[in-house]
């Protein structure tokens, strides 16, 4: 029999206000009848061939009339009636492209039942710079916040602990806008950190529950991978991922599952910007820079943010009037002129001049371009756009891998299927110069041939062998790959250590890395003998005998002097007094082994003028000049010399006396001219004049004389050792002529003496203050002549005799009083 069966098939839209339904249907050409029996299922069909079925038992299932299942080739099966089973296949119209929110193009996703398809516009949030997010549905907003906020979480939970989340800090020194430093994704037990090592940079790292982990890494439903610049975190149950580079995110997610069943920064995924800017409470703020202040969520290391309050409304950045960066031009330029009939570049051109503008000094606008490029690579529109940027938004990679705008998003690698790729999308990143290949995602190394790769991670063919970590290794295609075994040493004459300080070492065999070889050693810290102590200009010196270790000590003569604890190299001055001059000679004193030490003595002045005489000085080398006698000029310009207290005449002239006297120990020269009295020679008796001893005034016996003894009357200074009287002092004496005769006695029959002289009669004492040269003051007595008179004495022969002793001893008093008198003479 023949019968034909309409189907349809209605597709959902990505929104809750459209809906795009197709419908297709089978045609009458291409239907198939089967007839049951009890045992076997036996397929009829019309068309040109036949194809056998499974088979099927009357006692498996029991269908009854009318009744119709799903095949699993796309094929409905309709029981007819009497064991007669009609096959329709499904025929797929293609449904209408509806247009995304968000920009971005539809994804075409399988219907459950797996035959035909609809289109989804997928939930795509990013964002990047400082910061800008782009929501699900895309719409455009910044915000500053420096808290852990919520990105997207459910609104009914049906995952279990999922959610993704976003760390913010403040990226200037204003503290003024904020960056995205730490991206986190919870999905049951594990919580997937990725964070940026360094600001303003692409690199990451990244843990799980807190613990460090390798990539690529897949435990309990969690996948994370590198993916170009990116770090992928991607969860395959809710085919949805998460990436994050450092500078930007994002995150993708199907709307099957997701769609209207979203909240947080990122917004609703359902098609429509109106609400996107949902608050928790489910209310609408008036703008999503509101909003996101409101998904803070607990962070114990931000004391500062407190998640459930209501936030105050933070002020929005100005942005100061400035050039944009010509970077940003790019993004309206030609580089970018591909993509922008698919993703419009107006929002990211804002975002890149809030940035340069902003913060100027951190580049940040780059970001905008990376994420431009990246949305249009995902849109399968490659823009190869860094070599436009003078060297600003320049990308290195490490000298094995070369740099490719559009690079695939899963690299080949040798351990990975060799199928051929079919993704058009696209992801910038480093990669494996052409030639090369990369050999596993967990083994970043680029090779030529699929070989093995080691602990070394040295690429090695098939059939190589190689030492490793002294492992002898070979190379085989199929198991591990590499198959090691400890590696066998040679063996070696044993050594033998004997003698002071050696001791055995393991020294690397150049031939052999792997077996060292046991070699002596010699460590003189090892040696019991130490080094001696060695006196002043002698030094230490060691050698080692030889097939020693340890050395032999002596003190040998350093070539020095030595004087008091101090050593002097040769031909260098030595102090040694300061009245010598002395230097280290290079002779060597046999005995000591010391070099000698010459010395001179300091020269000295040994003349001194007439007048000093030399005197040593305490402390000083040589004596010195001390005047110790007056020098007196004289008129004839000649030098006298006295000492302290002398007086003497001029040799020219006996009227002038010249003095010397100490006073306070200073020396004090004084010449004195002699004042005679008046002299007449009219009145003197002829032939009497002469001179007094003094030699300067004149004297003679009066033409009147003799004169009677009588008391004669003079002032004249007084002179007593050395000192004199502070004025003239008047003084006394006795002078003048007394009866002698003689008489011849006829009774005696012999001469008669009468003799008489002129003495003092009365006299008192008397006082005087003298001075005296050391500048003393002295009272001295001296004898006072009241009154003379003729006394007779006594004209014997013995008396004569006495009385001319006596007369000449009164002569030479007389003439000493004289001198006396003219050296105490008052000086000019």
């Amino acid at each position: 029999s023949l019968s034909t069966s309409p189907m349809s098939v209605t597709t959902s839209g990505t929104t809750p206000t459209e809906s795009f339904t197709t419908t297709s249907g089978t045609t009458s050409s291409n239907f198939t009848t089967i007839t049951a029996t009890a045992t076997t299922s036996e397929i009829v069909s019309t068309g040109s061939t036949s194809t056998s079925g499974p088979t099927a038992t009357s006692s498996a299932v029991t269908i009854s009339g009318s009744d119709s299942w799903w095949l699993c080739n796309c094929t409905n099966a309709i029981c007819i009636e009497d064991d007669i089973i009609q096959l329709v296949p499904i025929i797929c119209n293609p449904p209408p492209k509806p247009t995304c929110a968000n920009g971005l193009s539809p994804v075409p996703v399988i219907d459950e039942d797996g035959c035909c398809w609809h289109w989804e516009c997928d939930c795509y949030c990013t964002g990047w710079g400082d910061p800008h997010y782009m929501t699900f549905d895309g719409l455009y907003y910044s915000y500053q916040g420096n808290c852990t906020y919520v990105l997207v979480e459910e609104i009914n939970k049906k995952v279990d602990n999922f959610g993704v989340y976003i760390d913010n800090y403040h990226c200037d020194t204003r503290d003024v806008v904020s960056c995205p430093r730490t991206i986190i994704v919870r999905h049951e037990t594990q919580e997937v950190r990725i964070a940026t090592v360094k600001p303003n940079t692409l690199q990451v790292e990244v843990t799980v529950n807190k613990q460090p982990v390798a990539l690529p890494y897949k435990k309990f439903g969690v996948s994370i991978y590198e993916s170009g610049i990116n770090h992928v975190v991607e969860i395959p149950e809710l085919k949805m991922n998460v990436t994050y580079n450092g500078l930007s995110f994002s995150i993708r997610m199907p709307y099957s599952l997701f769609g209207n069943n979203t909240h947080g920064q990122c917004g609703i995924c359902n098609n429509n910007t109106a609400d996107d800017c949902m608050l928790p409470n489910g209310n609408i703020a008036e703008n999503c820079e509101t909003m996101a202040d409101h998904w803070q969520v607990y962070d114990p290391s931000k004391p500062q943010c407190s998640p459930g309050l209501n936030p105050t409304k933070a002020p929005s950045t100005p942005v100061q009037p400035c050039k944009e960066s010509s970077i940003c031009e790019l993004l309206l330029g030609s580089v970018f002129e591909p993509c922008h009939s698919f993703v419009r570049p107006e929002k990211y051109y804002a975002a890149c001049v809030f940035d340069s503008c902003v913060l100027p000094s951190l580049d940040l606008e780059c970001s905008s371009l990376q994420v431009y490029a990246a949305t249009c690579a995902d849109q399968s529109v490659c823009i190869d756009w860094r070599s436009h940027t003078n060297g600003v938004c320049s990308y290195k990679c490490p000298s094995d891998k070369e740099y490719r705008a559009c690079g695939p998003i899963k690299e080949t690698t040798c351990k990975s299927s060799q199928q051929n790729e079919t993704s058009t999308k696209y992801v910038e990143g480093c990669f494996c110069p052409n030639g090369t290949m990369l050999y596993d995602d967990a083994v970043d190394v680029c090779v030529k041939t699929c070989g093995c790769v080691g602990v070394d991670m040295i690429p090695r063919e098939f059939g190589e062998k190689f030492t490793v970590d002294c492992q002898d290794c070979i190379c085989l295609e199929g198991g591990n790959g590499i198959v090691c075994e400890p590696h066998v040493c040679a063996k070696q004459n044993k050594t033998s250590c004997d003698g002071e300080g050696f001791y055995e070492v393991n020294e690397v065999n150049s031939e052999d890395s792997c077996c060292p070889i046991v070699t002596c050693k010699c460590n003189t810290s090892l040696c019991t003998t130490k080094a001696p102590k060695c006196a002043l200009g002698f030094e230490v010196q060691s050698h080692i005998p030889s097939g020693q270790c340890c050395p032999v000590y002596q003190c040998v003569p350093k070539r020095v002097c030595v004087h008091q604890n101090a050593e002097f190299l040769p031909n260098s001055s030595v102090f040694v007094d300061k009245c010598q001059n002395c230097f280290c000679t290079n002779e060597v004193n046999v005995s000591t082994q010391l070099n000698i030490i010459s010395c001179e003595h300091i020269p000295c002045n040994t003349y001194c003028k007439p007048g000093y005489e030399l005197q040593p000085v305490k402390g000083e080398c040589c004596g010195r000049c001390v005047q110790t006698k007056c020098v007196i000029r004289t008129a004839n310009n000649s030098n006298l010399i006295l000492s302290p207290g002398e007086y003497k005449n001029d040799p020219y002239n006996n009227c002038t006396i010249y003095s010397c006297s100490n006073i306070h120990n200073q020396l004090i020269s004084s010449t004195s001219e002699i004042t005679c009295p008046a002299f007449s020679e009219e009145t003197c008796k002829p032939g009497t004049i002469t001179f007094l001893p003094n030699g300067c005034c004149k004297t003679c016996t009066p033409l009147d004389s003799p004169t009677p003894c009588s008391v004669r009357e003079r002032k004249d200074f007084i002179v007593y050792k050395g000192c004199r009287s502070v004025d003239r002092v008047v003084m006394t004496e006795c002078e003048g002529t007394c009866g002698t005769f003689s008489l011849y006695s006829a009774e005696a029959n012999s001469m008669e003496h009468s003799c008489s002289c002129c003495r003092e009669t009365r006299t008192t004492v008397r006082k005087a203050e003298l001075k005296c040269p050391n500048g003393h003051r002295i009272s001295h007595k001296y004898i006072y002549v009241e009154s003379c008179s003729c006394q007779d004495t006594e004209c014997s022969s013995s008396s004569q005799s006495r009385e001319s002793q006596s007369t000449e001893e009164n002569d030479k008093a007389s003439t000493l009083n004289h001198i006396k008198r003219a050296i105490s003479l008052t000086s000019k």
